[in-house]
């Protein structure tokens, strides 16, 4: 009908996320909770020393509280989350504003920042794909076959490589491969197993050496001091390199049985990445570019636990030479700096926050010696797993190192006690602290591989769990039979 106007029909009502809202509150009234409770018992180590939780420390442990929930569910970005760690910090005075915002920039929460990068320039150069396609063309068109691959790949390079690095370099990759095997924009079963497997895998590559993460080389020198024995390079490789091995094979497996890929070949694949590659042509002048300044900036890392000259040098200062020269030399531009995932740089850089937090208020120390006394009468193997349980639970919510450095202390002054080596428990913990797998905030290689948008926190957590009960069983086959028969010395007489 001429002259009339017709109204637009209102949008629909967006329905009230009644789930979400009782997450939110239920994380704040833990926080609350926790808080404001009366004084909790001290904890007491076998020598009689009193750990006592402070007022300060008590405020960690409701920080830590409302921030898993909120994180777990994701009740908002995992990065906002992050930032309500630092901001309860200051509020409630359990740390100065000056200690808790400071983490925000510690100089992992930077490698983090630079690994990102080094992703970002991968994949805009086209390296990433001339990887891949050469990949795939050797490999086939398998899902199965791909998705070992790329594990054994991830596997290899953190022998020489942090394991942060090497998720940073593995990412693009496997965003390329991904590509090839959807145009869908929904997560898939294959998705999950690329990518959560990657993480995995990531972390039990890291142990076998002490160039996969640096909590090897400072566990051994903690170690030295304590016991004041020397664990060389090679011994622990020696121990942790079947270990790491076996985890990698038996992770491809366990995501074959619970996340088992929708398709199982992808035909065509073969002859599609051969013609893709050939397209590419030669390398252009920022592959070339690109490739000088991430091998020679990761080649510096690496070669600084060989070369005293090197050792010196913060290697985030190096990666970060990195970031910089791929703008001086136009490879990356500002828009490029845009695109970053800050949301994954914050969700970073609140578990350093909350991780030094538990540390420095005391609050780690005294949930180490409340757990670890629980085993002072146990057999020696469940004292063994008890506290290796106890690091792999702390070291996905603090620092792996910090998560070593206060059970260790515990762990060996029951040992004797109990006849149980230092030894074992000193490879024990450095196996379960390289494997978080439980949640986001454990590892860097774990925010990498949210960034694709293939799992939630929740799917996470739930692949975590049953990864988590796989490596403990794994580690008591090692303890009370592999390691024995390398030669390792687990049990000595009892004091």
């Amino acid at each position: 009908m001429s002259g009339t106007t017709v109204k637009e029909l209102p949008d629909a009502k967006t329905p009230f996320d009644w789930k979400r809202v009782a997450f939110i509150l239920g994380g704040l009234a833990l926080f609350a909770c926790i808080y404001y409770s009366p004084a909790w018992p001290d904890a007491v180590d076998p020598k009689g020393q009193h750990f006592v939780l402070s007022k300060e420390a008590k405020g960690a442990l409701a920080v830590f509280a409302v921030a898993a929930t909120w994180w777990i569910f994701e009740v908002v970005p995992i990065g906002v989350t992050s930032l309500l760690i630092g901001t309860l910090q200051a509020l409630f005075l359990i740390r100065k504003p000056a200690e808790a915002f400071k983490d925000f920039m510690d100089p992992s929460v930077l490698f983090i920042f630079g690994s990102v990068v080094i992703g970002m320039v991968f994949t805009k150069t086209g390296l990433t794909r001339r990887i891949a396609y050469k990949m795939l063309s050797i490999i086939g068109e398998k899902t199965s076959l791909i998705m070992l691959g790329c594990f054994l790949m991830t596997v290899a390079l953190t022998h020489v490589m942090a394991h942060t690095a090497v998720a940073a370099t593995m990412f693009p990759l496997l965003m390329a491969i991904y590509s090839l095997y959807t145009t869908e924009k929904t997560p898939t079963n294959f998705g999950k197993c690329l990518f959560i497997g990657m993480a995995y895998v990531a972390g039990a590559g890291s142990i076998i050496t002490l160039l996969g993460a640096a909590r090897g080389a400072v566990a051994l020198a903690f170690y030295k001091d304590m016991m004041n024995v020397d664990i060389s390079f090679g011994t622990l490789s020696f121990y942790m390199a079947p270990l790491g091995w076996i985890m990698t094979f038996l992770l491809w497996g366990f995501f074959m049985v619970f996340c088992k890929p929708e398709k199982d070949r992808i035909p065509g694949l073969k002859e599609k990445a051969t013609r893709m590659y050939k397209e590419l042509g030669g390398l252009t002048r920022n592959e070339i570019l690109a490739a000088c300044i991430i091998f020679g900036a990761v080649g510096l890392i690496a070669m600084q636990s060989f070369v005293p000259a090197l050792k010196g040098f913060d290697k985030t200062g190096i990666l970060l030479c990195s970031t910089i020269l791929f703008f001086v030399c136009n490879i990356l531009n500002l828009d490029d700096l845009e695109d970053i995932p800050w949301n994954i740089v914050l969700l970073f850089a609140g578990a350093m926050s909350i991780g030094f937090c538990l540390w420095q208020t005391g609050a780690a120390k005294w949930l180490a010696v409340n757990w670890l006394v629980l085993f002072q009468q146990a057999p020696g193997v469940v004292f063994i797993l008890g506290m290796a349980f106890f690091v792999l639970v702390m070291t996905n919510f603090i620092m792996n190192v910090a998560a070593i450095a206060i059970s260790l202390p515990v762990a060996l002054v029951i040992a004797p006690y109990l006849g149980v080596a230092g030894e074992v428990i000193l490879f024990s913990a450095l196996a379960t602290a390289g494997m978080p797998f439980i949640l986001l905030i454990g590892a860097a290689p774990n925010a990498i591989a949210y960034n694709s948008k293939q799992f939630t926190t929740g799917e996470f957590l739930k692949f975590g769990i049953l990864a988590s009960i796989m490596l403990m069983v794994v580690l008591w086959i090692f303890v009370a039979f592999i390691w024995p028969l390398m030669g390792m010395e687990v049990f000595v007489p009892v004091k």
